[in-house]
């Protein structure tokens, strides 16, 4: 992956990065970083020594047809794991199983507590499932990493990435959550957990935060570019049955006998 995928990705884009000291040179870790576009599990991993292991949905691995095949291969050969994200606690339950692996083996950990790629490029509420159980049972540090404008490198419909652009990465200072060991299994723990990391994220890539959960705001989105579209179509119908009872009167009129003397 770094050869055939990191050399040219440096190449093309000349990523910069702040805070490569705070990666340990060996030792398991977490990786917790903003995620802003498909890229981001490339950029990163392209950028640090060590090999850095994602969690992926279990479709990148599943797809039918010469695509889906190319893409699971791809997918496995850059050690990428499938997550089943059918259901939000059997998706936690999955990454927490999964990290936990990794980080037993003495590895780099990745994963984006928001759950999901920002829709608007803000940084959304994290969710504690995954992150915050994976470290306080594996006792790893908790590392944050703020991608910085790889939305922008090839933005939603775009075919043709802008190699105008240069991403950068952001990775701040590890978090010891050591004095929360064997705490997984409380709620009010895992949630402070979690924001804390999600400050610290908030502070390094500048996004503007939202309380809200990623996936809830894709939902909000959604519904209010179905409400627009539906206004919109009312609108046109609107104005074309009104054209139309305009020209039905323009010919009533126009054939309505005139009278005479």
């Amino acid at each position: 992956m770094k050869i055939a995928i990191g050399s040219p990705l440096k190449a093309a884009f000349r990523p910069w990065v702040e805070g490569l000291e705070n990666i340990p040179k060996e030792g398991a870790a977490i990786l917790a970083s903003n995620h802003l576009s498909f890229s981001d599990s490339f950029f990163l991993p392209a950028m640090l020594d060590r090999k850095v292991t994602f969690i992926a949905k279990a479709e990148y691995f599943t797809s039918p047809g010469v695509k889906g095949k190319l893409t699971a291969a791809f997918f496995k050969g850059v050690g990428q794991l499938p997550v089943d994200r059918s259901g939000a606690r059997g998706a936690g339950e999955a990454a927490i199983k999964s990290g936990l692996a990794v980080l037993e083996r003495g590895e780099l950990f990745g994963i984006y507590p928001e759950g999901t790629r920002s829709p608007d490029g803000r940084l959304y509420r994290g969710k504690p499932g995954g992150l915050a159980r994976v470290a306080l049972a594996s006792g790893a540090p908790v590392i944050p990493v703020a991608m910085i404008d790889t939305e922008k490198v090839q933005p939603v419909g775009q075919v043709m990435p802008k190699l105008s652009i240069r991403p950068g990465i952001r990775i701040g200072k590890p978090l010891d959550f050591s004095r929360y060991h064997g705490m997984e299994g409380d709620r009010f723990i895992l949630r402070s957990v979690t924001d804390e990391v999600m400050y610290e994220i908030m502070k390094l890539s500048g996004q503007e935060y939202v309380d809200i959960y990623a996936t809830a705001a894709k939902r909000q989105i959604a519904e209010a570019a179905k409400r627009a579209a539906d206004e919109e179509k009312a609108e046109k119908a609107d104005k074309a049955e009104k054209a139309n009872k305009a020209n039905k009167a323009d010919k009533a009129e126009k054939t309505e006998p005139s009278s005479g003397h």
